[in-house]
């Protein structure tokens, strides 16, 4: 991937080493108390005995990953990335051009494309959402228009899910990404409506599912336009961003976490739908083709 070509986004700031988005340790929080590390263990594990996903229930426990529990962290004090980091440098030209296509898409249907922040963070990090550590992965906060990213994640897909190379990683920002698009979009809210309705969010049918494939739809949207714009896809590249959505499908980690698949427990889809979606984006980068949520098969 020629990612140089890209222009870099003024949108990413560094919280790496940065102890203040720690919380003062002790662990994930409820309440203002710390959970500690046995609990963590016991609900993991119980996790796995059931076939439920331990980062869905530690994440509904901690509203870490749903709804906004705190105010927005302000991030203007701290620093942009170091000019000579090559790592940060390609995030910064990744998350550029999805400004400039989203932009454009966004303008082209009289509409504003609000430009998200991408926080680089270390370890554990606090956003509105709550407090989230690099075990969780890359993540969108829809309560500061926050990606967050600890770039770890990229050596573990390379050695956990030998998914390696720099379009798969751009794959995983361009998905963080999909879900800004669906909170600009208001798809966020209604599935957030659904939960607090009580309609089932997990499930392989389920609108957890559903809204995660629509994500991975955007990444294949927004590859397709980066492409026809800067012609920066080698060789392979395209089959790189394919095999990492194919490693990170629910049935494919429930199988190597716990040697069985739990479709009522799915909240990404399989490696299958999560492939096919990134292909159907990518294949004429029209956006009403990511109508996941109407799709009678997924």
């Amino acid at each position: 991937m020629l990612w140089k070509k890209g222009r870099r986004s003024d949108n990413v700031v560094d919280a790496r080493g940065d102890d203040s988005g720690a919380g003062g340790g002790g662990g994930l929080r409820i309440g203002g108390k710390g959970l500690s590390l046995t609990a963590v263990v016991l609900i993991v594990g119980f996790g796995l005995l059931t076939g439920q996903d331990p980062m869905q229930i530690l994440g509904q426990l901690t509203g870490q990953l749903s709804q906004p529990q705190t105010a927005p962290v302000d991030n203007r004090s701290r620093p942009a990335p170091p000019a000579n980091d090559e790592q940060a440098d390609f995030v910064r030209a990744v998350l550029g051009d999805t400004e400039d296509t989203w932009g454009q898409i966004f303008q082209q249907a009289g509409r504003q494309y609000s430009d998200p922040k991408l926080v680089l963070f270390n370890g554990q990090v606090s956003s509105a959402c709550g407090y989230a550590t690099s075990a969780t992965g890359p993540f969108y906060c829809p309560g500061d228009q926050r990606v967050y990213l600890d770039m770890a994640f990229f050596k573990e897909m390379a050695q956990r899910f030998s998914a390696a190379g720099d379009f798969a990683q751009a794959y995983v920002i361009a998905h963080e990404i999909g879900h800004h698009v669906q909170t600009l979009l208001g798809v966020s809210a209604k599935v957030d409506a659904a939960r607090k309705a009580g309609q089932r969010m997990e499930g392989a049918n389920g609108l957890l599912v559903r809204q995660e494939l629509q994500a991975d739809c955007l990444a294949g949207v927004w590859a397709y336009h980066a492409q026809k714009r800067l012609n920066w896809l080698e060789p392979g590249d395209v089959e790189e961003a394919l095999n990492a959505a194919n490693a990170i499908g629910d049935d494919r980690l429930q199988q190597q976490g716990q040697g069985r698949v739990v479709p009522d427990s799915f909240t990404h889809g399989t490696s299958a739908q999560r492939v096919r979606w990134f292909k159907t984006g990518f294949a004429q980068g029209q956006l009403n083709q990511c109508d996941t949520f109407g799709a009678k098969s997924l």
